[in-house]
């Protein structure tokens, strides 16, 4: 038992960096491992699947991130097999409630998220009018045709007089 708890103990999560996307570089040196055990535990569980750029670069987002470091805990750490921990994962997943109850806020913080939502919501209906006006284009105006001057053969000229 008390091997168990040093396990749990020796392994502390590494701080993840406030970005939106992270490269697979960049995921495997915070979990340190090699980013080819990335590339098979996304094979291996389902939950874990990063974005891919335009170019086909895996692009994790921080909750990816934090399932890998889940993972290797559960694998490295813990001792799990990985259909052992892939089973664990499921369970955990289906036992997390689908919408989480959010905070109740009062004051100052409502009347902050009142202004940010506002800001969103205008924000989206810019967006939505400039999608609009790309959807449709403005039709080009139509040129004027000049009229064709009609010439006999007869007088051996091919242009008109």
């Amino acid at each position: 038992m008390a091997t168990q708890l040093s396990r749990k103990r020796a392994f502390e999560s590494p701080t993840i960096p406030d970005r939106l996307y992270f490269k697979i570089g960049d995921v495997a040196r915070i979990c340190e491992v090699e980013t080819y055990v990335l590339r098979f535990w996304e094979t291996q569980f389902p939950q874990l699947k990063p974005n891919k750029s335009g170019t086909g670069q895996r692009l994790y987002r921080r909750r990816d991130v934090e399932l890998a470091l889940e993972i290797k805990r559960l694998v490295h750490a813990e001792g799990y097999t990985i259909s052992g921990a892939r089973q664990l994962l499921e369970q955990g997943h289906r036992r997390r409630d689908p919408q989480p109850s959010l905070p109740l806020v009062s004051g100052e913080s409502a009347k902050r998220q009142d202004a940010v939502a506002a800001t969103i919501g205008h924000a989206r209906a810019e967006l939505r009018e400039i999608a609009g006006l790309l959807a449709n284009p403005v039709p080009k105006p139509q040129r004027r045709r000049s009229k064709l001057t009609t010439f006999s053969i007869s007088s051996g000229s091919l242009f008109p007089s």
